[in-house]
């Protein structure tokens, strides 16, 4: 499958390195802003064309499906356009930010009939996956409460929040592990940083079966 990468910032490296070790994947395009960032990273996709404008990757013919790893803020609108030029789309998380944006996604992806994915990569993690086998078996007994803690921020996101940023990664877990959706969430962070951006964040969900996580 030919496939553009998009942003080669903090994790487009990353997902290029991936993609250039399968034998399925042919990498025919990488697009940046940045010419610096173009110029670094093209050795490793021999056969790829550069690109500053995300045109061009759409107009691309070779181009099936397009990996986007920009700012957040920047991945609603180059998703959406993605898919309604045919492209099949994987996304960084978070898909959007708004929820109602996600569901925007999602429907265009129904309605071209392609496929629209969002980098939960911790579901495909054994560890994570072998909870999952323990819960299905019952060898875990009755769940009563999940609770998860992230020490380090990693790289300080000035767009989204915390939440926004690593929160995708936890709530992604606890939906392939329990199997159902909260039916209260509450939130309370704090903005120590940057003003209005929370840089530490408490999350509280309710399940209807009972489990708080």
């Amino acid at each position: 499958m030919g496939v553009a990468i998009v942003g080669l910032g903090y994790w487009g490296p990353n997902l290029l390195r991936v993609l250039t070790e399968n034998m399925e994947v042919d990498v025919r395009r990488l697009c940046d802003v940045d010419r610096a960032r173009l110029q670094k990273y093209r050795r490793r996709a021999p056969r790829a064309r550069v690109c500053t404008r995300f045109e061009r990757v759409l107009s691309d013919p070779h181009v099936e499906a397009v990996i986007i790893a920009t700012p957040v803020h920047t991945h609603y609108p180059l998703a959406a356009e993605a898919l309604a030029a045919g492209k099949h789309v994987f996304v960084e998380k978070p898909l959007a930010t708004s929820s109602l944006r996600a569901d925007e996604l999602a429907e265009t992806a129904e309605r071209n009939q392609r496929i629209l994915r969002c980098g939960h990569t911790f579901v495909y993690s054994p560890p994570v996956r072998a909870v999952k086998r323990m819960l299905e078996a019952g060898t875990l007994g009755e769940i009563y409460f999940v609770s998860c803690s992230r020490v380090n921020l990693g790289l300080h996101q000035r767009d989204v929040s915390v939440i926004w940023d690593l929160g995708p990664h936890d709530f992604s877990i606890l939906l392939y592990w329990l199997g159902e959706l909260p039916t209260a969430v509450r939130a309370v962070g704090r903005d120590s940083i940057v003003k209005g951006i929370a840089d530490v964040a408490f999350v509280t969900m309710s399940f209807a079966s009972g489990i708080i996580a």
